[in-house]
């Protein structure tokens, strides 16, 4: 199938063309930059009436920084940039990201863009959970001007977002944190190159003592229109030390927050059922990280 209803494509080379572009086609102009969800979106009847392509990667936004309070990363950067990142290859706190870009295939790491995979709010796709476990924000420019959306106020259902009708995303932010911080994120998939049965994302903060003073979870793959957080699994870790029988206790606790959905690579109840198992796997990645770090 293919998206034969599209007049014009175009290559803006500043945000206001983009903006002006926007607000010309409304609901029939799409953004797109590495372009790698479009084919899936087509196949499946999810596209319709798009009459404008709106290509972003002229806008010089696949850049990458580093300072003392935060890690910016442009909307049109690609997986294959990131995982050559050297704090995302050698930061605890950044390992849910190096984990989520370990998986994709070499074709789509070096297409697909940071900003596409949150744009296209699709609740199985990777990236996305693990800037939610490390508190991340959307930078998005439109024709109020520009602003940071977060992360967790950003999806709002299959698909869709807080973006407004002549905003796009331009980047993601992470609020650098202080002390022994370390993050992880595992995918159960069918293959290289399948998106998640579920995905699950965790930071953890320690204090001096060891004991967590902060801890952060979400869910992906099927668990909801949305990435879930799991404030029972959170609540369950923080103030204590994150040993086997926190991790444990942590499992039986995400339980009660997840109500995931049933399709043909998945039941329900097998998604609810790795729901545990993936999280204490992950806290145990996260948990080794620092201790590799001393």
């Amino acid at each position: 199938m293919a998206l034969t209803s599209v007049e014009t494509f175009y290559s803006p080379e500043d945000a206001k063309t983009v903006i002006a572009l926007l607000d010309k086609h409304e609901d029939s102009a799409l953004i797109v930059a590495g372009g790698t969800f479009l084919h899936g979106l087509v196949s499946r009847g999810l596209l319709s009436g798009i009459e404008a392509l709106i290509n972003i990667q002229n806008l010089g936004l696949d850049k990458i920084s580093v300072d003392a309070d935060k890690f910016s990363i442009g909307a049109t950067t690609v997986f294959a940039q990131l995982k050559a990142c050297q704090a995302v290859q050698e930061q605890a706190w950044l390992g849910a990201v190096k984990d989520a870009v370990d998986y994709p295939p070499v074709q789509i790491m070096n297409s697909a863009t940071v900003g596409g995979s949150i744009a296209s709010s699709c609740p199985y796709f990777d990236l996305p959970v693990s800037f939610l476990a490390l508190d991340g924000s959307v930078e998005a420019q439109g024709g109020n001007g520009e602003r940071t959306i977060p992360l967790e106020a950003f999806f709002s259902g299959l698909f869709e977002n807080a973006l407004e009708s002549n905003e796009f995303v331009t980047g993601i932010r992470l609020p650098v944190p202080q002390g022994a911080v370390s993050s992880a994120f595992i995918k159960m998939e069918t293959n290289a190159n399948d998106l998640a049965i579920l995905n699950v994302a965790v930071s953890l903060a320690l204090d001096e003592a060891g004991s967590c003073r902060q801890a952060r979870i979400f869910l992906g793959g099927g668990v909801g229109e949305a990435p879930v957080r799991s404030p029972s699994a959170e609540k369950v870790l923080t103030g204590v030390i994150p040993d086997d029988a926190a991790i444990e206790k942590a499992g039986d606790a995400v339980l009660t927050d997840v109500e995931p959905l049933a399709d043909h690579r998945a039941s329900a109840e097998y998604r609810r059922a790795m729901s545990k198992v993936l999280l204490q796997r992950a806290l145990r990645r996260a948990i080794a990280r620092l201790s590799e770090r001393g």
